[in-house]
């Protein structure tokens, strides 16, 4: 049997290192909270933003939010800025999986370790640690670190035929980094997966492009159905709009090199959007933070959260480690999160709910209590999705009356917490922290749906967008379709809103951002979080509505919505 790490310290990229020690008590998002050109936290929301990472012993209890963590760890190794070593006290598999593929593919070292609870909180104790011959120093203290033991896994003679290496090199590489991370799962076996997801075709740095080209390079080949997350660019119009030559290139590159090694060029980050979605209990291998918990909590269907460059290992091999929500008794909730929902509301609310379940819940399932009573629509679930993604590590999450299967059995025995009136005032101010004069409308983070594109032109009511405010939703190639043939794109753009596929809000850049905005309104709990780290720029948070209305005047809402008022608690 595999150690416990809980029990015994344990390296799982070794390298001997010595650097300041800092803590972060809160788990973070390397993706959208951490600069891959500076090393700096640029997540707004996270009580360590603006401090500096590089060079340093890193502890925090896991990571957080979205699966393009990897990526940067391996771009800031690229960029001779990653942390000296990460240390953890709970499973964490995004920068850990950036650390193996960095190493692996590049020979470039980022310490990982997971350690017990007692020698890290002794640790963060410290000034100073080093790493030297499987040994932690700090202070007056030697701890023994073990590696970590790949030879406990049971492989079927085809998955040891492609860790033998004959199926090629780049078969081989994939093979050796799902027994890796089956390890550090503690996974006995491999499981089939019968669909994938690629996330990490972005170009957000370099590292993208030169691990999905290497890969490719190297024979890769993907061998079950497996869509594309959005790209960088509008893969087919992106020299029409301003962008320069060398990104537009290499943004297309990328994408094409997945496509070559088999992708289907969905380009969406709502895969849950196509016509063929995954089914109840089937078991697929997504990435994406988004998208995978909404097919598990919403689709019912089965995925870990896999990393980016892990999610391409995937879908290589059809096999990924048989842990985690894999798992029927790992998908049960530790966690319940009650709602005190007020009597009126708009559809701002859920993005507002999502975030705050993954803020109370950061590392756990929760089961939600509280909207047994509430019609929730699938746009409605996309946000509170999208937006628990952000501040939870959690792959799933429960919500009673609404999600598939009967979760309150054992809610005895569960911690619990209430999202009162006063936490959503609290956000709602966090999230609205810019002068009212809007220049940007962003809709469709994650991609809109068409439902949303037809609410959206239905709120302007015949009316136009404000010359001096650009309004832009972003959608999938196949939502786009559809819209067409309803005739909402044609209407939507009459009324002078953009409407551009490939790509979303994560991924976009100037000059299709553009470049004088300085207030950006959004109905997006993820964007509304990610959006200051990514752009630089405040953001205007509320309804789809509110967003149109502000498209029309170039003014948001200077005060709470009137359902956040004490008077809408008031009939209860």
């Amino acid at each position: 049997m595999p150690h416990d790490f809980r029990t015994h310290a344990e390296i799982i990229v070794n390298t001997n290192v010595k650097g300041e020690i800092f803590e972060c008590n809160e788990g973070l998002s390397f993706w959208g909270g951490v600069d891959p050109k500076t090393g700096y936290i640029i997540d707004v929301h996270h009580p360590n933003h603006g401090n500096f990472l590089s060079k340093k012993f890193i502890l925090m209890p896991t990571s957080r939010g979205s699966c393009s963590g990897s990526g940067v760890l391996l771009q800031l190794a690229q960029n001779g800025l990653a942390p000296a070593a990460l240390i953890f006290h709970e499973t964490e598999e995004i920068l850990t999986l950036g650390a193996i593929v960095a190493d692996q593919l590049f020979d470039k070292k980022v310490a990982i370790l997971r350690l017990p609870k007692d020698i890290y909180s002794a640790l963060a104790m410290a000034d100073k640690a080093e790493i030297f011959e499987n040994t932690l120093l700090f202070g007056s203290k030697k701890i023994k670190l073990r590696d970590l033991d790949t030879n406990t896994l049971n492989l079927n003679s085809k998955d040891q035929s492609i860790l033998d290496g004959n199926h090629g090199a780049a078969q081989q590489i994939a093979m050796e980094t799902i027994c890796k991370m089956a390890a550090i799962q503690n996974a006995k076996e491999l499981i089939d997966v019968t669909k994938g997801h690629i996330d990490g075709c972005i170009l957000a740095h370099d590292a993208n492009l030169i691990f999905a080209e290497k890969m490719y390079q190297l024979g890769a080949s993907i061998s079950i159905p497996t869509t594309i997350n959005a790209i960088s660019v509008n893969r087919n119009n992106w020299q029409s709009q301003g962008i320069k030559p060398d990104f537009g290139n290499k943004a297309s590159r990328l994408a094409d090199a997945y496509v070559k090694m088999g992708a289907l060029p969905t380009y969406t980050c709502a895969p849950y959007l196509l016509e063929e979605i995954p089914k109840e209990h089937e078991v697929i291998g997504w990435s994406e933070s988004n998208a995978v918990i909404y097919a598990n909590s919403i689709l019912g269907a089965k995925t870990q959260k896999h990393p980016d460059y892990f999610d391409l290992f995937v879908a290589m091999t059809g096999r990924a480690p048989k842990a985690g929500v894999y798992l029927s008794e790992e998908r049960m909730p530790k966690y319940e999160i009650s709602i005190d929902l007020p009597n009126k509301f708009d559809d701002s609310i859920w993005p507002m709910v999502g975030w705050l379940i993954g803020k109370f819940s950061p590392n756990k399932i929760p089961l939600v209590t509280g909207l047994e009573k509430t019609s929730l629509t699938g746009d409605d679930l996309k946000a509170i999705c999208a937006a628990f993604g952000t501040t939870s590590a959690a792959p799933m999450l429960h919500i009673n009356g609404h999600t598939p299967g009967n979760k309150l059995s054992s809610i005895q025995q569960m911690g619990k917490f209430l999202i009162t009136h006063e936490h959503l005032v609290t956000l709602w101010k966090d999230f609205n922290n810019a002068d009212i004069n809007v220049d940007l409308v962003a809709i469709g983070s994650p991609h809109a749906s068409l439902s949303e594109c037809r609410n959206f032109l239905k709120f302007f009511n015949g009316k136009s967008c404000s010359p001096n405010v650009k309004t832009i939703i972003t959608i999938g190639r196949d939502v786009l379709s559809q819209a067409k043939e309803e005739g909402i794109l044609e209407e939507l753009e009459r009324t002078g809103i953009q409407v551009i596929s490939d790509i979303c809000w994560c991924s976009i850049t100037e000059p299709i951002f553009p470049n004088n905005t300085s207030v950006i309104m959004t109905n997006s709990g993820k964007y509304a979080h990610y959006a200051h780290g990514l752009t630089g720029r405040k953001t205007r948070f509320g309804s789809l509505e509110d967003c149109a209305k502000a498209a029309q005047s170039g003014l948001a809402k200077s005060d709470l919505p009137s359902w956040l008022s004490n008077q809408s608690y008031s009939a209860k």
